[in-house]
């Protein structure tokens, strides 16, 4: 790595310093095995790199995350994210890695099983979907920094907003176009996308749990969401998603992500010879 490259490295990596936290935070990576949109897609190859690399890198270099942690049900993607510097300390059953399995489900497996193995509950959770590879690493400081200083939200999703507004879509009733929003009369979906409310879709990108409101709603988020607004970035389901994120790595903001992949990727190469 060059010195110019050295400088911008260190400069984002400490450009949002650790805050006095209260408690410890990790990340936690669900990926399982099964995937009929492309086989294994978890470790699907992108840029020369694995999927899941892309996120245990990222949350490694962030300066607010204390450890990373992949749940996943298979051997071979446990080598893998463990080759990248994450914890696999235990893997998940296979019946919480189906089709139907939820988050919470492999959210409470994981905390069941951390504490079982002598290890403190975590109280926030900074969940990592690894079908979002690029992310910018200030932009995941600057969601934790702004979510711990919120004592309301019961937790952090971020979002871009929606190419399409839902009240220009339809569900089909008796073979008969219906607006999504039953309330909605049929001829205002030809109005202007401006006069409608502005949405915003999940994309992954960084999500924030408050862990002890896990047990307390039974559900990952809570009641009050707090909406991270982020780029759209590419949300790896098809080979198209491949292709839309092979033609945005060279972009400039990935360079930290990218050339650490790169260091990363070499210090486990070596390790295997």
């Amino acid at each position: 790595m060059h010195g110019k490259q050295i400088h911008r490295f260190v400069k984002e990596i400490t450009l949002f310093p650790k805050l006095k936290k209260p408690n410890k935070i990790i990340s936690l990576i669900g990926a399982r095995g099964g995937s009929k949109s492309i086989p294994n897609k978890n470790i699907v190859n992108l840029g020369g790199y694995p999927l899941i690399a892309y996120s245990v890198v990222a949350s490694r270099l962030s300066s607010l995350i204390d450890e990373t942690y992949v749940s996943t049900d298979s051997s071979e993607i446990s080598s893998i994210a463990q080759k990248y510097g994450a914890k696999v300390p235990f893997l998940r059953p296979s019946i919480l890695a189906n089709d139907a399995s939820t988050d919470i489900d492999f959210f409470e497996h994981f905390i069941k099983q951390l504490v079982a193995n002598g290890k403190e509950q975590p109280d926030f959770i900074v969940h990592l979907r690894p079908t979002t590879p690029l992310r910018e690493i200030s932009v995941i400081n600057k969601a934790i920094n702004s979510f711990l200083e919120d004592d309301e939200a019961t937790s952090l999703r971020s979002m871009h907003k929606s190419g399409t507004s839902p009240y220009k879509m339809f569900k089909m009733k008796n073979s008969l176009a219906t607006p999504i929003f039953p309330s909605q009369e049929i001829n205002s979906t030809n109005n202007s996308r401006q006069s409608f409310e502005t949405t915003y879709d999940p994309n992954g990108y960084v999500d924030i749990v408050k862990t002890n409101n896990l047990a307390k709603f039974r559900c990952i988020h809570g009641p009050k969401v707090r909406i991270w607004q982020t780029d759209r970035v590419p949300d790896i389901d098809s080979e198209f998603d491949l292709k839309f994120a092979n033609s945005m790595i060279k972009e400039k903001k990935f360079e930290t992500l990218i050339q650490s992949l790169v260091n990363y990727g070499n210090i486990s190469k070596r390790k295997l010879q």
